[in-house]
C-alpha cells in the first residue's frame, strides 16, 4: 500500500485547482479564504493572532496581507486597546463577495465528496482529524526538542 498522506495532498491541490478560477471571479484566491472565514468569525485581529490562529509564519501572514489589502479585501485599522497596534479588518467589498466564495468552496466539496454516504462522509472526516492530531503532536514533539 502506498503513502495515503500523498493522496491528501493530490486531493488538496485539485480542490485548488477546481475552486482556483470561481474565487479569482469573486477577486480572491484559494490561499486567502481562511483569512477572510477567520476574520469574519472573530472580527478584526492583529497579524500576530491571524498568524498564530491560522497556524502560520508571520512573514507569510504579513506577505498574505499585504496583497490583500491592496485587492481591497482587508484593511488596517486602530486598535482601540493600543493605539500604537492595528488591527486587520474585512472590507465591505471582502464582507459582500465571501458568501459566494463560501458557496464556491461548499460545491466543490460537494463535488469531492459525490457518492460518499453520510457514514462514509463522518468516517473519513474522523479518520483525518486524527492524521492531523497525530501531525500536531509530532509537531509539538520536534518544538519541544528544538528548545
Amino acid at each position: 500500500m502506498g503513502n495515503p498522506l500523498k493522496l491528501i495532498g493530490r486531493a488538496t491541490r485539485a480542490f485548488g485547482r477546481v475552486v482556483d478560477g470561481p474565487l479569482r471571479e469573486l477577486g480572491f484566491a484559494m490561499s486567502q479564504v481562511p483569512v477572510l472565514v477567520t476574520l469574519k468569525k472573530a472580527g478584526a485581529l492583529s497579524q500576530a493572532e491571524l498568524a498564530r490562529l491560522l497556524e502560520v509564519e508571520q512573514s507569510s501572514m504579513a506577505q498574505l496581507l499585504n496583497r490583500m489589502e491592496r485587492d481591497g479585501l482587508v484593511e488596517r485599522i486602530a486598535d482601540p486597546n493600543d493605539r500604537r497596534s492595528r488591527l486587520i479588518s474585512l472590507t465591505h467589498t471582502a464582507i459582500q463577495q465571501l458568501p459566494r466564495g463560501k458557496s464556491v468552496m461548499d460545491a466543490a466539496s460537494r463535488q469531492a465528496l459525490t457518492g460518499f454516504s453520510k457514514e462514509e462522509k463522518e468516517q473519513l472526516e474522523m479518520l483525518l482529524l486524527r492524521v492531523n492530531a497525530n501531525l500536531d503532536a509530532a509537531a509539538q514533539e520536534g518544538d519541544s526538542r528544538e528548545n
